[in-house]
């Protein structure tokens, strides 16, 4: 075990360095002026960050994969589709009702729509898409068809919020569809889509154990539009104080405790639902049990370390460099954003499980730096293209309608597989560290360019920019790989058709 620790923070120091030394050699240039206190806040963050990550990705293998497994596993195999139904719909609403960042974006649109309304309508929008994923699953329908269907019915209700005024909610409607896909739920939803698809079989049981986190995050942009659509009133959106200094009045100790209840009422949801169907159903022996409670205590520290660092050292040191950038040079600014959107993938945890799983169902067809590559170049080109937006002032429509009509129309040229891994790699690759780094740079920058009252319409909507991107750069990636596949079919056809007759044995 100690050694595998050792291997997963080797793995989160090379995911965490870029992002540190690019910070600490911006501050040694005029552009940013950050005080001795921000840089030393900064490092101790990204050396928890290195930890952290490194914890949360032992207990991830340890506990949360193997329990997802197990459930889909051992809900199928019971052939009560009812059961398997209500356990899911329920895993789906209870888990995204604790979710941290849910909370953090309702505490935001208290002024048009009730908190607590949202959070419980955005988890029966989870719950209810991953009862659709599971059925996706167990009767096979194909995930492209319920994609088109969905989207279809996404952008028409995000032409009626258009038409109706308020306009100025869409990148909050959109965001919504990542935040409610967390660190926590990833790597325990995607085991369960896998569990059960490999137990339910067939020759595409592959392709099919992916897409639960590509529905999951489309109920809740579907529930948030409606919200807004029906929400009344006038929203007001306050900045809140990201200098470090009142962070560090409020207490790092304060923030620790607040980050460890919020986890531990996320993981003791799922731990409840385990242990009840451990005494009715799976029956695992004790050895497994052992280690996925080993698992279980790594990813709760890891993952109390990981948000405490993001939010002490990171949102602040983010919100300064895009408010000084911004006021310096924009240009300089969307320059600096696709570099920083490369790197800052590399940091989110989830993004290292799905890496490592789609390696593994796929044999390696898909290998991990393939991957990685592709959701860096998207989550690159998405934060550039959201500071572009922010320094033009225009509607995020003009990125999401091309951009989502490109990534469905691609899924008809790819490999099936490719799309259900892009799909899925959107929600994953807009992390806690996309919310606690990336947006409180957007929001730096529109102050600067455009004042407090743009930030709603312009800053938000860059997590769902980082969870559109990967969409397009993954399936190009497969679409690459079915052109080659079919350039090496027709060389190979070629050499057969050229080939000598003389060289040709018949029998007779």
């Amino acid at each position: 075990m100690w050694k595998e620790l050792f291997n997963k923070t080797k793995e989160s120091l090379t995911s965490v360095l870029p992002v540190g030394i690019i910070v600490f050699i911006l501050s040694l240039t005029p552009l940013v002026s950050l005080t001795g206190q921000e840089l030393t806040g900064f490092g101790i963050s990204a050396l928890m960050l290195i930890l952290g990550i490194a914890l949360f990705n032992l207990g991830a293998d340890l506990a949360m994969t193997p329990m997802g497994h197990f459930i889909g596993e051992g809900l199928t195999k019971s052939k009560k589709l009812s059961l398997l139904l209500a356990v899911c719909f329920l895993m789906g609403l209870l888990i995204t009702v604790a979710e941290p960042d849910l909370s953090v974006l309702a505490s935001q649109v208290n002024s048009i729509m009730n908190g607590t309304l949202l959070i419980a309508i955005v988890g029966i929008g989870v719950g209810l898409f991953l009862l659709l994923a599971t059925l996706k699953i167990v009767l096979k329908i194909d995930l492209t068809s319920l994609l088109l269907f969905f989207y279809l019915v996404l952008f028409s209700l995000a032409a009626l919020l258009y038409v109706s005024g308020k306009e100025a909610l869409l990148p909050l409607s959109f965001d919504a569809g990542g935040v409610t896909t967390g660190p926590i739920t990833v790597p325990f939803i995607m085991a369960l889509g896998v569990g059960i698809a490999m137990t339910v079989g067939g020759r595409n049981a592959n392709e099919n154990s992916f897409g639960l986190i590509a529905l999951c995050s489309i109920g809740p942009i579907i529930a948030v539009l409606i919200l807004s659509i029906f929400s009344k009133g006038t929203l007001t959106y306050n900045i809140p104080d990201y200098s470090m200094e009142t962070i560090l009045e409020e207490g790092v100790g304060t923030k620790l405790l607040d980050t460890m209840g919020e986890v531990a009422a996320s993981l003791l949801l799922i731990v409840a639902f385990f242990i009840i169907l451990q005494l009715t159903v799976l029956k695992l022996p004790r050895k497994a049990l052992i280690s996925i409670s080993f698992g279980i205590v790594f990813t709760f520290v890891g993952l109390v370390i990981f948000l405490t660092a993001v939010a002490v050292g990171f949102m602040p040191v983010g919100y300064k460099i895009g408010l000084s950038l911004a006021e310096y040079n924009p240009l300089l600014l969307t320059l600096f954003s696709f570099v920083i959107g490369f790197v800052v993938v590399l940091a989110e945890p989830a993004v290292h499980v799905l890496n490592q799983q789609v390696e593994e169902i796929t044999n390696g067809q898909v290998t991990r730096r393939q991957m990685m590559t592709a959701l860096s170049l998207g989550v690159g080109i998405s934060i550039c293209l959201s500071v572009i937006r922010i320094i033009y002032d225009f509607s995020l429509l003009y990125y999401l309608i091309p951009g989502y009509l490109l990534s469905l129309g691609l899924s008809f040229f790819v490999p099936k597989l490719y799309t259900a891994i892009a799909f899925d790699s959107g929600g994953v690759a807009s992390g806690p560290l996309t919310s606690s780094f990336i947006l409180p740079l957007a929001i730096g920058a529109c102050v600067a360019l455009n004042g407090e009252t743009e930030v709603l319409s312009l800053a938000f909507g860059v997590v769902s920019m980082v969870a559109m991107t990967p969409l397009i750069t993954i399936q190009a990636l497969g679409f690459n790989a079915e052109v080659d596949r079919l350039r090496r079919r027709n060389k190979a056809r070629r050499r057969l058709l050229k080939a000598d007759d003389k060289q040709i044995i018949y029998f007779e």
